[in-house]
Order: C-alpha cells, then sequence, then structure tokens
C-alpha cells in the first residue's frame, strides 16, 4: 500500500506517518530508492493503526508512545522466542518475567491516565454541582416570597 492510502485505512494523514517515521515511532521503509514512493504492508499498517490507537485511548507522549511501541515489538519477539521448538523450559520462564514486566509497565502507565481522567471527572462534578446550586439560587431570587 502507498502512503495516503495508509493514511486513509487508519484516519491520519500522510505528514503524521513520515513524521512516526522520523521519530522512530514506524520503521522506515528500508530499499526505498531516494524520492520512489513509500509502500507499506499490512503488518505495518497493524503497527500504525495499535499505535494510534494506544495514543488516541492513552493520551501519551510521543516519549512514552516510543516507549510502548518498543514494549509492543519485544512482546512479539519473546512471544516467538518462547513458542519457538527447542526453547529450554528455563528460557521460557525468564520469556515470561520479561512479558510480565513488560505488561506491567503499560498497566502503571494506564492506571496513571486511568487517575487523571478521575481527578477530572471529580472536578467536572464538582463544578456542576456548584453551577445548580447557582441556578437554585437565581431561581429562588426571582421567585417573589
Amino acid at each position: 500500500m502507498r502512503i495516503g492510502e495508509v493514511a486513509a485505512a487508519v484516519g491520519t494523514t500522510p505528514r503524521t506517518i513520515r513524521y512516526y517515521e522520523e521519530i522512530g515511532l514506524m520503521p522506515g521503509v528500508s530499499g526505498r530508492a531516494s524520492g520512489a514512493h513509500r509502500t507499506y504492508s499490512e503488518d505495518d499498517v497493524e503497527q500504525l493503526a495499535e499505535i494510534l490507537r494506544l495514543k488516541d485511548l492513552l493520551g501519551v507522549t510521543l516519549d512514552e508512545l516510543r516507549e510502548l511501541v518498543a514494549d509492543q515489538e519485544a512482546r512479539t519477539v519473546l512471544r516467538e522466542e518462547f513458542l519457538a521448538p527447542g526453547t529450554p523450559r528455563d528460557r521460557r520462564a525468564r520469556i515470561l518475567d520479561e512479558l510480565e514486566a513488560i505488561l506491567e509497565r503499560t498497566q502503571r502507565l494506564a492506571d496513571r491516565r486511568r487517575s487523571a481522567l478521575d481527578a477530572l471527572d471529580a472536578e467536572l462534578q464538582q463544578r456542576r454541582g456548584r453551577v445548580a446550586v447557582r441556578r437554585a439560587e437565581l431561581d429562588a431570587a426571582r421567585t417573589p416570597a
């Protein structure tokens, strides 16, 4: 697929894709001659869709997004090694430890974002409560005694 097709498929712009390549969030298209069109595989499209999903869901910074992408790539490599025939039992146990650490980092990030959203929700509820009180005061002041 060409960059415009990928951008349309995942709901972003070609500029965003180029930027993500520049900052290392997406691997650059290798083997492309200077000036030649970028082409992407289905795996590239899936990776970009996942990056955008995480960015939208978690509201992460680009540095945090870079960490998430690196963790995702590491999980893929570890999963392949774990499933490979002949991987020794003790290595599989270490792989599971590594996977657990990666998932824990991602969970901490999600928990921080959830806490921030919970704080915002509480603040909005308080503001709505103050508006309701002021509305009641205004209504009471309009009503003749």
